[in-house]
């Protein structure tokens, strides 16, 4: 099952694909594994052994708290997903639960990928300075991959304010079977456009 659309996807379109899509499409076990510290996923030996790929980015997009409240704003309202092929309903709330669509234009049909949120962390700044916001979300089926993805916001005790994206993922359709290589540069070509939709927020 894959959700196609000839044009721009309409949000009743995103709506009747989060209806259809059903549960999440990999092991239960490994449901907000993406809150674990980045080198404890990557030597995680039993999502190797099943087949994932981790990918991770985290790059310096500013500094001052100003600039971290903008970028915490920035997630919240998808702004790392406004891209010209790529998109999420900006109107999507954070929240644990809750499920949506990413919308992707690759070649001619868009397609529609369902995915649910299963883990929010909103920490306040500590004594040190540093405050992190971040939300997780994965896969559902009728989604082209299997795996997780969360997104991060973060000011760290030198002031400095970082952008993350840390994911693991396989093949979960016969089309992503056959294209995974192009899949995973896709995702490394996403971050940095991700990045620089954040950055071009922020400098508004």
């Amino acid at each position: 099952m894959v959700f196609f659309s000839w044009g721009r996807p309409s949000l009743e379109e995103q709506k009747a694909c989060i209806q259809k899509s059903g549960v999440f499409n990999y092991d239960a076990n490994y449901i907000g594994a993406t809150t674990k510290p980045v080198n404890t996923l990557k030597q995680d030996k039993d999502l190797s052994k099943d087949g994932f790929f981790v990918n991770h980015a985290r790059v310096l997009v500013g500094s001052g708290f100003h600039t971290y409240e903008k970028g915490k704003e920035a997630l919240q309202s998808w702004r790392h997903f406004s891209l010209n092929w790529t998109f999420v309903d900006h109107k999507t709330p954070i929240r644990n639960g809750e499920k949506f669509c990413v919308c992707v234009n690759e070649f001619l049909p868009w397609l529609m990928m369902p995915l649910q949120i299963v883990h929010v962390k909103d920490s306040r700044r500590s004594k040190e300075g540093s405050a992190s916001f971040g939300f997780s979300s994965g896969t559902l089926q009728g989604h082209l991959l299997a795996g997780e993805e969360r997104f991060s916001i973060e000011i760290d005790e030198k002031e400095q304010v970082w952008y993350q994206i840390l994911s693991f993922s396989k093949p979960d359709h016969i089309l992503s079977f056959f294209g995974y290589p192009y899949v995973l540069l896709r995702q490394k070509y996403f971050a940095h456009e991700s990045t620089n939709a954040v950055r071009k927020y922020l400098n508004a």
